[in-house]
């Protein structure tokens, strides 16, 4: 490369030569240096140009592409963590909501986008594991297409009714069901919300009708006001809906009990073998030059550590449970085995 850069600085000199051969120790030799150290220079930079970027990266907005709609769970986190990322690199990193077709909107945008770090997807299970075995052909490769940064949490999913609604436990929310099937009808916004409901539907025997959404707030706007019956709500909406004194809770996928919800029961304890759960994590399209990935997920993991940072992801229902890039790559790959099972469980043929 350096050899065919300095090839002009020859040619131009030869014709210089040929043009000013009574000057020749007097013009020739200033130029001969000019253009020389001019193209030097640039060959230089060429090949110091990468060392440059990764130094100076970020050097100019950034932009968090989350697939739900404003107000989600993945919404929710994804605003803590481009804040607390903002602040540590000291550039604006802006949120685009575009939510549809469970997640895979925002997924196939950031796909497309450049890999040069300066676009993410604030991703979940839906995306990354979920959306493989629900739909058939599914637009994006969850591996080959991105580069994992780092995973934040995991959230657990609570059954939620409105105040009209006659059961007051699982026990006599499944009682109710099966005297009325086919009546009873449920929002989903998302994979987790999704499975959620079809294997409580699967696993005690019910029968229900699945109404899709965009995200799971607009669903809880029609569970309020009676539209659909229920709905499986990410526990910091949940929560937020409880303490309003809107609706009710009645049981959380989870095996264990929310550090949010202490008093909302496992739905596992009153149906056998039932549990749930979902994460949010941070990934780039494939191609990310590996120091800017590196760097990315060193400042992910650096914010994650704060305990300001873990409050507020804490605040909005979310368990925090952070991995690095590496270790990220492997959990997608054992998540998209588990959520294959789990959508098999729910019966849910995939479109």
């Amino acid at each position: 490369m350096a050899t065919r850069i300095l090839m002009p600085c020859n040619a131009a000199l030869q014709k210089t030569n040929r043009r000013h051969t009574m000057q020749h120790s007097k013009f020739t030799s200033p130029l001969r240096r000019t253009l020389c150290a001019s193209f030097a220079v640039f060959a230089l930079g060429s090949l110091v140009a990468p060392a440059t970027h990764a130094q100076s990266y970020p050097n100019k907005a950034i932009k968090f592409v989350v697939p739900f709609s404003a107000g989600s769970a993945t919404d929710n986190v994804g605003r803590i963590i481009a804040q607390a990322m903002s602040d540590a690199w000291g550039q604006p990193i802006t949120i685009e909501n575009k939510a549809g077709a469970n997640g895979i909107l925002g997924a196939e945008a950031v796909k497309a986008a450049p890999a040069d770090g300066y676009t993410f997807l604030v991703t979940t299970s839906t995306t990354q594991a979920a959306n493989v075995h629900l739909y058939r052909k599914l637009p994006y490769d969850p591996v080959k297409d991105f580069t994992p940064i780092g995973k934040i949490g995991e959230v657990g999913f609570i059954l939620m009714v409105n105040n009209d609604f006659p059961a007051k436990d699982m026990k006599e929310f499944v009682s109710y069901a099966k005297a009325h099937p086919g009546k009873l009808a449920y929002g989903h916004g998302s994979s987790g919300s999704l499975v959620s409901a079809a294997m409580l539907t699967e696993l005690a025997g019910l029968q229900t009708v699945g109404v899709p959404y965009k995200s799971i707030p607009p669903a809880l706007t029609d569970l309020l006001g009676g539209q659909i019956q229920f709905a499986f709500a990410d526990t910091g909406n949940a929560v937020s809906q409880m303490n309003g004194g809107r609706m009710r809770g009645l049981g959380v996928t989870t095996k264990k009990r929310a550090g949010k919800a202490p008093n909302v029961p496992p739905i596992g304890d009153t149906v056998k073998d039932y549990n749930v759960s979902a994460w949010f994590g941070l990934m780039a399209p494939a191609g990310m030059p590996a120091d800017v990935q590196k760097k990315a997920t060193a400042t992910l993991m650096a914010v994650l550590a704060k305990p300001e940072v873990r409050e507020k992801i804490q605040g909005v229902g979310i368990d925090l449970d952070v991995e690095d890039s590496a270790t990220l790559a492997k959990t997608i790959d054992s998540e998209i085995k588990k959520w294959g099972g789990w959508v098999k469980s729910a019966g849910i043929t995939p479109e």
